[in-house]
């Protein structure tokens, strides 16, 4: 169930793969929204669950956040050198745009004429008017959400190119199980 030096346990291994096919379908309802007409039916199917997906990744974030700093003193050791400081500065660029990305949108929604709602509950309730300070960082959340999409293609081809192809090393394995 836990990490070890040599290789993530069942429940780090299944936040990683759960979160990455649950990333995938949020980046492909942006792109959707982003290159399909508008009163398109796939468009809108696509996006009709962006706003709960994003919720869902985020405590989902915030639950694998606290699951790793549990098990960093059992963690695989990071890589050595510059591409270990890269690997380590890539991975943090990554958690951060993971909390800040539906943050920004939480906190709009919070502040919003509309409320915020998670699976039917209401967690804040409609305002009588926007609060414009609440408004102004989701102004950024498309823009910082692609930038997480490209960190996670790169994380990809990393793992995939530097690590399976080219150095040959376990780096994969140790999280594919």
């Amino acid at each position: 169930m836990r990490d070890t030096p040599d290789h993530y346990g069942t429940v780090s291994r299944i936040l990683h793969w759960g979160m990455a096919a649950l990333f995938a379908a949020q980046f492909l309802s942006a792109a959707a929204h982003w290159a399909l007409p508008k009163e398109n039916a796939v468009r809108d199917a696509l996006w009709s669950y962006h706003g709960t997906l994003g919720a869902t990744l985020f405590l989902l974030v915030l639950l694998r956040g606290a699951w790793g700093l549990a098990n960093i003193p059992r963690r695989p050791p990071a890589h050595d050198g510059v591409i270990g400081r890269a690997a380590v500065a890539g991975h943090l660029a990554i958690y951060a745009l993971m909390v800040i990305v539906p943050s920004v949108r939480l906190l709009a929604a919070a502040g919003s004429d509309r409320g915020l709602s998670y699976l039917g509950i209401t967690l804040v309730a409609p305002r009588e008017a926007e609060v414009a300070w609440m408004q102004a960082p989701a102004e950024w959340h498309g823009e910082m959400g692609w930038i997480l999409a490209l960190l996670v293609v790169g994380h990809i081809a990393m793992a995939v190119v530097w690590h399976r192809m080219i150095r040959r090393d376990d780096t994969l394995q140790r999280m594919a199980g």
